[in-house]
């Protein structure tokens, strides 16, 4: 197909976008309306490009994981951890919140129903389908990292749509079983820090650590827009943001190199192992709180870690590692979710912004080229190979291909 040709049909999908009802969203929609043949690498690719890859995708995440699309399965509002039915395993809490997040990436994007309502249905089913959770209340989990991940997700949903409802129950889980994690400060070797998980020896992790840091900075930040806010103050909550950072930075962060570690354990002995998502959530956190503070040693926190991403992480001919299940799946789409955030702000200098800028292009371009199927528009988390069109994919790195594709939609150009 010429080049002209393809830009106008990918233009026209953009445009003519589809917006479905109820029943739709139980049923989802077939992702061959938004695939490419294989001359992507012609194609000008621009916000009408990116964005015809993401619907595509998270049409594609929708219509193959959903668990509702299937005969027999019509009430399962929850995302399946493989394609097709091929890993129905349920309790995998906390990818329901990054499979939430694409979701709200694209309504916010397409302004499109089909979207929004998958919004009521998720709420009813992540809960349902957490089976860490208590009878008083199915939200909760042992994994406090993994009540982070929905927060987030929460506060999202509540930023799409100025429903309350989702930011109150944002609010009370960090007020209830996030927070109250922190610490205590006088126990030895943490000295703070917030706790991973509730049922085993007590370890502090960059995981839980990152994620509730933009937790509180985010409530901190969305405060005065609530009508009925609570009865804590809002500057406990930046207060809050702030100590959880420091505590990170001061004992998981490598300062000189930027490399965040996974955790200290009772001993006070740091595990070595540096992963993506650790990275990103650092990133974040002090994103945030730049943001907010106008400190200019949180940018250049998040600089350095980005940094060492990019200079130290891809060695896969120039991307990330190739993680094609499992949690390691979903690390390197969180990630990009925060990098790109980092790589839009205005305060970058212009070699930094143009070093970030290229590479979360070439990882993307990299995906679409070589390890995205064209037709099923299904990433299986391997940059230089796609998936087969009748191959399972994991939902883990079908989420991080999907949360790179919406960071180019949301990408801002060079600078002059």
């Amino acid at each position: 197909m010429h080049k002209i040709n393809l830009f106008i049909i990918l233009s026209l999908l953009f445009v003519f976008s589809y917006c479905g009802t109820k029943s739709d969203a139980k049923q989802g929609l077939e992702a061959d309306q938004y695939s490419t043949e294989s001359s992507l690498g012609d194609v000008n690719r621009d916000k009408v490009y990116w964005g015809n890859i993401a619907n595509g995708m998270s049409r594609s995440l929708v219509n193959h994981f959903w668990g509702a699309n299937f005969e027999g399965y019509e009430g399962r509002y929850y995302f399946n951890y493989g394609s097709d039915l091929s890993n129905m395993t349920t309790n995998h809490y906390w990818p329901q919140a990054h499979a939430m997040d694409v979701i709200v990436d694209s309504y916010k994007r397409n302004s499109d129903q089909f979207y929004l309502d998958y919004y009521p249905l998720w709420w009813e089913g992540a809960p349902k389908y957490n089976f860490s959770g208590r009878d008083e209340d199915a939200w909760w989990n042992v994994f406090v990292d993994d009540m982070e991940w929905i927060v987030l997700a929460q506060l999202r949903m509540y930023e799409s749509t100025e429903k309350e409802v989702y930011f109150a129950k944002a609010q009370q889980m960090y007020n209830d079983w996030i927070w109250p994690a922190w610490g205590p400060e006088s126990e030895e070797p943490w000295f703070g820090g917030i706790t991973w998980k509730t049922d085993v020896e007590k370890t502090k992790n960059a995981c839980s650590n990152g994620p509730a840091a933009i937790v509180a900075a985010r409530i901190y930040s969305m405060y005065d827009q609530i009508d009925n806010p609570g009865e804590k103050p809002k500057q406990e909550y930046l207060d809050e943001a702030v100590k959880i950072y420091s505590w990170l930075k001061e004992n998981l962060y490598d300062p000189t190199e930027g490399k965040v570690f996974d955790n200290m354990n009772g001993k006070g002995e740091i595990s070595p192992a540096v992963y993506t998502y650790n990275q990103g959530t650092f990133i974040g956190a002090a994103h945030e709180l730049y943001k907010i503070t106008g400190d200019r040693q949180y940018l250049e926190d998040a600089i350095t870690a980005s940094n060492y991403v990019i200079d130290h992480m891809s060695t896969n001919n120039g991307v990330l590692a190739n993680s094609t299940s499992g949690d390691g799946g979903l690390f390197n789409g969180i990630f990009f979710r925060y990098f790109v955030s980092l790589v839009n702000e205005p305060d970058l200098d212009s070699a930094t912004h143009e070093k970030f800028h290229n590479y979360i292009t070439k990882s993307a371009t990299v995906m679409v080229e070589n390890g995205l199927n064209q037709k099923t528009m299904l990433f299986g988390g391997d940059w230089w190979h796609a998936p087969g069109e009748n191959e399972p994919v994991a939902l883990t790195p079908m989420l991080s291909g999907c949360m790179l594709a919406e960071a180019m939609c949301i990408l801002k150009p060079l600078k002059d």
